[in-house]
């Protein structure tokens, strides 16, 4: 009855599909990255907070991608054994796993939220938060509220696919806009109308999270295919085993992250003091706060590029199910170069129109110093975005054909070996200059094995195999 239902995804036209599923995922991830970016835009129009405050939001950031990688384990992988349980009626199996995702999240988020309030000066420091006194109360202001906030994000983020796999996506994207629309009502009013400073962003940011978290609790006693008992409300260590390893290649993806992101900031901050301008006490937080503003920009393209390429996922895994390759070949393409083309306007943005997405962030309140690196860090940092989309693209169709590994590895390769690896090599040869080339050469580099794997893969879809 369900392949009946679905027969649209083997006849309609691969464009439709396309747009039909990919709108809502990027719709989710870009409300998702809103957190972050609104937090920092408020933060650097802000006067008496500018590029100090700016620089803080940069070193906790990555704290919260390591919460966010734990909370996607968990989630994407219940999500994932959910569904598979679903469809083999093994419904037992499915609010066990749910209920035991719940448990799971709750001491794991317990857990690291105890570690980042014991150790917050050693991690800080850690990812480069003492480039200068100032910056440093600023992170630890901004580290602690956000600290305290990560079991509701942790939560909200596990839950988010586990009531997509019940089949209410419209709900998990209006719960994380809501969590998003409070946070950028509440940032203005707690930065410039109580002077509340980071602890005003981030405790406008813990407000939208607690909300996530709430309506995330409503949906799960008001579940539509799984219905959730107090047996379901413990670990179930067979499950877990089954269910986890489901989420590892989400988990990867994220932590590489974290790894590329404490190489940047630690190469920032030493080379930053070796530069005769930047080297000055008073300059000193610029470079980080600069790139860290270049970064949410990327984030922003790449979850738009992430949002095509995971919204294609089911039409893929349906098509090869059904024998039609050659609807999953044509599909491949059509996103490789819906990809390129989203990579290549965004590049024609940062190169041309630099100084404009710099003043977003309150470039006006800042020396020429911040501007002049802030406009040459778009330009070089990226100018190779069109490669990094299609790169991605390629990471997560190889998802959705199975080869979790081999999209896992490449991964690994391009945020892991190249990201870190000439975020530490390129500074030594090219000073502070260096950390921004490490980019645009990770791209290239991955682009160049990504070929060869694109190649492969539409050799390997021939026509009704």
């Amino acid at each position: 009855m369900n392949q009946k239902s679905n027969t649209f995804l083997e006849t309609e036209p691969i464009g439709a599909l396309m747009r039909r599923y990919a709108v809502p995922c990027i719709i989710s991830l870009l409300v998702a990255a809103l957190y972050n970016i609104v937090d920092q835009i408020f933060i650097a129009n802000a006067s008496y907070l500018g590029s100090y405050g700016n620089a803080a939001n940069t070193v906790v950031f990555p704290l919260t991608v390591v919460a966010l990688a734990i909370a996607v384990m968990i989630g994407d992988g219940c999500c994932a054994f959910v569904s598979i349980s679903l469809g083999a009626d093994r419904r037992e199996n499915a609010h066990k796993s749910i209920g035991s995702s719940v448990i799971l999240c709750g001491i794991t988020s317990l857990i690291l939220t105890a570690v980042y309030l014991i150790f917050q000066e050693q991690i800080l420091t850690m990812f480069g938060g003492r480039v200068n006194q100032e910056t440093f109360l600023h992170s630890r202001e901004y580290f602690f509220w956000i600290t305290v906030g990560i079991p509701f994000y942790m939560f909200g983020q596990a839950m988010n696919p586990v009531i997509r796999s019940d089949g209410s996506p419209k709900f998990a994207m209006v719960s994380t806009l809501a969590g998003a629309f409070v946070n950028i009502i509440m940032d203005p009013i707690f930065i410039f109308i109580f002077k509340w400073g980071m602890m005003g962003a981030a405790v406008a940011t813990v407000l939208g999270q607690v909300l996530t978290a709430i309506l995330s609790v409503w949906y799960l006693c008001n579940m539509k295919a799984v219905r959730l008992e107090k047996s379901s409300f413990r670990i179930h260590g067979s499950l877990a085993k089954k269910y986890l390893p489901l989420g590892i290649c989400s988990f990867l993806s994220q932590i590489s992250l974290v790894a590329a992101m404490a190489a940047i900031n630690n190469m920032i901050q030493k080379y930053g003091a070796m530069d005769p301008i930047f080297g000055q006490t008073q300059y000193a937080q610029i470079p980080m706060a600069v790139v860290g503003i270049v970064m949410k920009f990327f984030q922003i393209v790449i979850s738009i590029a992430v949002g095509m390429a995971a919204g294609c996922i089911p039409i893929v895994g349906y098509n090869i199910g059904a024998k039609r390759n050659d609807r999953a070949k044509s599909l491949f393409i059509l996103l490789l170069i819906s990809e390129a083309v989203v990579g290549f306007l965004a590049t024609i943005i940062v190169e041309f129109f630099p100084g404009q997405l710099i003043a977003i962030f309150g470039a006006s309140n800042e020396s020429s110093y911040y501007t002049d690196f802030a406009i040459k860090s778009f330009r070089i940092y990226l100018c190779m975005m069109t490669l990094a989309t299609v790169n991605k693209a390629t990471f997560i169709y190889l998802q959705s054909l199975g080869k979790a590994f081999l999209s896992t590895m490449l991964s690994m390769v391009r945020e892991v070996v190249f990201g870190v690896g000439f975020a530490l090599i390129l500074p030594g040869i090219f000073q502070l200059d260096g950390v921004l080339y490490s980019m645009p050469v990770s791209d290239v580099l991955t682009f160049l094995i990504s070929s060869a794997v694109i190649v492969y893969t539409l050799k390997t879809l021939k026509t009704d195999s």
